[in-house]
Formats: C-alpha cells, structure tokens, sequence
C-alpha cells in the first residue's frame, strides 16, 4: 500500500509521567511532534492513533495518490464506521479533477496532497480527533476555531451526534455515542441563582445555550465546540422561559413561554448561531407555554402546552420558514388527563427520519404520529418509567437514526443514569427491546437537561 511503501513507521517514546508530561512521536529524517499526555489519559487518544495522525501531518514528499490510501481506517486510526466510504471517494474524486491543474504544496494542512483535498479529509474524519489537531500548530488551531470544518461537514453529510446531560450530581458533560467516551465540560461561569434555578437548553449549530434566571433577571450561557468556553449569549428580544424550541443546522426557533411576570406569550424568535443574532418571527396564533417545538419535513412545530393557569391546549402549529406564516393544526396532540396540568412536563417528542414519535408520560408509552391522518399509535413500551415524576427528569431525544431515552435508575449499588437507544427501523437485529448505549454512575437518578449536537 502507499503508505507502507512511503513512510518509516514512527517511535513512540511517552516521556515522564502525569499530565504535564508529553507524548513525543519521532518520525523519519529528524521530523518530531509533542502532543500532551492528557490527551491519552483523559480523551481517550491512543499512541496509534497518535502515531497515525503524526505521521500523516508532517511527514514530507508523500505520493500523489495517498488518496485512495487515507480511505483506510487502520492506517488513518480515524473512526469511518459511520461514514459511508462511496461518498468520501466521490468527495476526494471531486478535488482531483478541480485542483488536477495546481500543485500541490508542502504548506498545505497534510504535506503532499492540494489545500481543498487535505480539507475534505480533515472534515470526514471523526470530530473526537480534532482537539489533537488543534495541538499540532497554530495553522490547524486557526482552522478549528473558525468554525470551517464543521461547515464543510455539513455540506459534506457529515454528522456525528454527541449527547449532552445536566444530572443532580454533576456538571455539563458530552458523551460520544461512537468512542463510547464521556468528557466533562468546563464550570459555568454563572452565578449561584442561575445554578440552582430551573434551565432549558437547546443545541444548535456548533453551540450548547442553557437558559435559566440569575439574580439579575433571565439569562443564556452558550458553550462553543469550537473555543471549548463558556460565554454569555446574546440575550433573545423579549426574553421568557417555559418555552418550546429546536433547531435547525446552524438556526433555533423559540416559541412562547412566559415573560419575566408570568404572562403567557405567542411570539417567537430565531436564533442564528454563526451570526449570533436574534430576529423576530410572526406571532403563533395562541399563546402558549410548557410547550414542545421541533423540526419535521424543513417546518417547524409547536405543540402541547398551557394558553392559562388552567387550560391545556391539543392543537399544535405548523411554521412554513418560507412563506413566514403558522398553521393551526387541531388535535395534534391527545391531552393527558392524570395529575394537575402544571405538573406535567412539556410533551416529550423527538423526530427521526422526519416521523415524530412521543413518550407518554402517563402510560409509559412511546408513540408515532401519523401525518396523514393526524393521529397517534402505539409502538413500544418505554424502558424506564415517566409516570412516577409526571415526565419530568426523564430525556426523550432524537440521536441520528435512533430515539434515546435517557433516564434515572436506582439499584443495589446507587443510583444511574441509563441511556437507552432504539432503531424504529431495525425490525430484524434488535427486535422489540432497547438496547443500552450507556451507563452514568454516579449521577444521580434525575435528568435536568439534555441536548444533542449534530455536526
């Protein structure tokens, strides 16, 4: 193969211990790369993987045609099993045929092969990988802080989903469905009310936002996969809680709510993650609050919810992003008659492959809706219970092509968080059970928040 013909296989040497200590890979004719210890110890980043990305960045004079080589998972130590190889070779074919006019430079990000090509490899490989790259040099540090890559993702339909939870005994932490691998984010610059108080949150784009309430009124904090910070987000136009939201690729919609003196709204807004902006959208055509919003067919939708104290809604509405206009939709969503409406979660609902399933909060019930004919049925059990705390601490996500449940569990050992998954595509492999993606000891037995980012 190229790349056993062209390079010498790199010494690993691990110098010293801890994290202070580093990784050194000494390549052929003198070439060497330090990376931090921790990124082994705490990330997960084995010496192969290490010797693979080393290797592949800075040796020199690699042959034109390391294309169809770099394909290969073993000699990258890049994570391609949910990437479909067709579409990466199509992508490299692509580059060749623009750039086959120009040569390719020794400054480009992998020595030997053109900019766009080096690029497009870059953007397919696993995103787990790239607090490595940002370690190399300063050029590849630029480039993931800029937030291209992730935009060449998308172009590209390359998504991976990371699942982020908000538990009673611990802080924000990411977990990777593909690695297996959780990674604990930074504290929350907030202050001691935002901390206690209740909080919403939203992925969208390369951005976890919390909305909450600090003592100086409602507030958003917005982590950034790109700086690894918190920071403050611009706050919305007309700031409110108790809301329905999704999002969109690199957009959000917030829809109603309540304002800072409890008065239900009908307003939404849009939120812009690249440009960091909020604007104004018509108003629904009821007011509505303990809601659910999320995308479905490019729309987006709201349903459930409370237009009073005690007046609980069925219908749901439909916002055409191109025609600017909301749809009534009567009798969206069946109102459950158990406990006092104001107990209640908002609907749990999550859309996969465009169907809208719904976790029933009283009869522990997972649900999908027919477009067609606007009505529900029964199409699995839930593998926890969601009736005990009336939906609430319970997360009910969409994940790629699965639904995730994710839920507290109280066993003999303490208590969990079990994160359950199910394919409704795959009749034949699993059949009618969940399958547990993962388990968080040591968390507690209540889910405060979750968010799943794709990107």
């Amino acid at each position: 193969m190229v790349f056993r013909d062209t390079l010498k296989e790199p010494k690993l040497k691990v110098e010293g211990a801890g994290r202070d200590s580093t990784i050194t890979v000494n390549l052929q004719n003198g070439v060497q790369a330090q990376f931090p210890a921790y990124l082994e110890e705490d990330m997960g980043i084995s010496q192969k993987n290490l010797q693979s990305l080393a290797s592949i960045l800075l040796t020199r004079n690699v042959n034109n045609n390391i294309g169809k080589g770099l394909l290969e998972r073993q000699m990258l130590g890049f994570d391609l099993e949910q990437i479909s190889l067709e579409e990466m070779e199509h992508s490299l074919a692509e580059r060749t045929v623009e750039n086959r006019d120009v040569q390719a430079s020794d400054d480009s990000f992998l020595p030997g092969l053109h900019e766009d090509t080096a690029l497009d490899i870059l953007a397919w490989s696993c995103r787990s990988d790239y607090p490595i790259l940002a370690c190399v040099n300063k050029k590849f540090k630029k480039l993931l802080g800029s937030g291209y890559l992730y935009r060449l993702r998308r172009r590209l339909g390359v998504i991976e989903h990371w699942v982020y939870l908000a538990c009673i005994l611990m802080p924000w932490e990411a977990f990777d469905p593909v690695r297996q691998r959780w990674m604990r984010l930074p504290r929350m610059p907030c202050d001691e009310c935002f901390t206690y108080a209740d909080k919403e949150s939203l992925a969208v784009g390369t951005e976890l936002l919390v909305f909450g309430r600090e003592l100086s009124g409602f507030a958003i904090w917005m982590y950034s996969l790109l700086s690894h910070e918190w920071a403050r987000c611009p706050p919305m136009i007309l700031p409110r809680c108790l809301f329905g939201s999704s999002s969109l690729g690199e957009i959000a919609i917030i829809a109603g709510g309540s304002d800072k003196n409890g008065r239900i709204l009908r307003s939404a807004e849009l939120y812009n993650s690249e440009l960091g902006v909020w604007q104004n959208l018509p108003d629904m055509n009821l007011p509505r609050k303990l809601c659910s919003g999320f995308f479905m067919d490019g729309k987006f939708y709201v349903i459930g919810g409370m237009s009073s104290q005690t007046e609980c809604l069925s219908c749901g509405e439909e916002y055409n992003l191109e025609t600017r206009t909301w749809r009534r939709i009567e009798n969206m969503y069946t109102v459950s008659s158990a406990g006092h409406p104001a107990m209640r979660s908002p609907p749990l609902v999550a859309v996969v492959n465009n169907q809208l399933y719904s976790a029933d909060q009283a009869t522990n019930e997972v649900k999908k809706y027919d477009k067609i004919n606007n009505t529900w049925s029964v199409v699995k059990q839930l593998p926890v219970r969601a009736d005990s705390s009336h939906g609430w601490g319970l997360a009910f996500k969409a994940c790629g092509n699965s639904l995730l449940v994710i839920g507290g569990h109280r066993g003999p050992e303490g208590e969990v968080i079990v994160l359950h998954s199910w394919d409704p595509q795959d009749r034949t492999m699993h059949g009618p059970e969940w399958d547990v993606l993962a388990v968080k000891e040591r968390a507690g037995a209540f889910v405060y928040n979750c968010a799943v980012m794709g990107c």
